[in-house]
């Protein structure tokens, strides 16, 4: 198969067809939501006001995953925000039997060995809060401001490929985001086309 072919098999979708409609807005306020987490803890975002949050659409087969996982950009991200007060949810929609679809023994096996430094793992099976946030590729991200309003939503940076030789060159969007949103600045640039493999909806 030629090289440049192979990124097609798995670029963003953007399901111009679906048969759902996201009700994440920028500049207005996030939808609410509860998942329960890897820890067996529940998780609703109502809890977070007064922080930053960030919502990480995750799925550990994804190629576009693994370029930021394998290099431990993820997880470095991870930790300098919430060494810095920020929560970050990594968000699972994909659903039972699907890839990047994990429980039990198996996802603490697999958190484990991906060296993960967000605040918790949270398990979204049947896709309503993946759908509710319009998620469309792994990975899909989005900043919330401490007053609960979306500020960021798309990609992670600006290069949209699965080489890790191109992290060190991209934009970083969601750190550029937190960085202003930090130092009370409005946050510049607030979407950007998301780019990945397709969340693993059920349906």
């Amino acid at each position: 198969m030629p090289r440049f072919i192979r990124p097609l098999l798995f670029t963003f979708v953007l399901f111009a067809g679906a048969a759902w409609a996201a009700m994440a807005t920028i500049d207005e306020k996030a939808p609410d939501f509860e998942l329960q987490g890897a820890d067996g803890k529940t998780y609703k975002l109502a809890d977070f006001k007064g922080r930053f949050v960030v919502l990480e659409w995750v799925n550990f087969g994804c190629p576009f995953v693994r370029k930021h996982y394998d290099s431990g950009n993820m997880q470095q991200l991870q930790q300098t925000y919430t060494d810095s007060g920020v929560v970050w949810l990594s968000i699972s929609s994909s659903a039972a039997g699907k890839q990047g679809y994990y429980e039990g023994a198996a996802l603490q096996a697999q958190l484990q060995k991906e060296k993960v430094a967000h605040t918790a793992y949270l398990i979204d099976a049947d896709g309503k809060v993946g759908k509710l946030y319009g998620a469309r590729t792994t990975p899909h991200m989005y900043v919330i401001s401490p007053e609960g309003k979306l500020v960021y939503a798309g990609g992670i940076d600006d290069i949209k490929s699965a080489s890790i030789d191109d992290i060190a060159r991209a934009t970083n969007y969601v750190a550029a985001a937190l960085n202003r949103g930090l130092a009370g600045l409005e946050v510049a640039q607030k979407t950007s086309a998301p780019y990945g493999c397709s969340v693993k909806y059920a349906n």
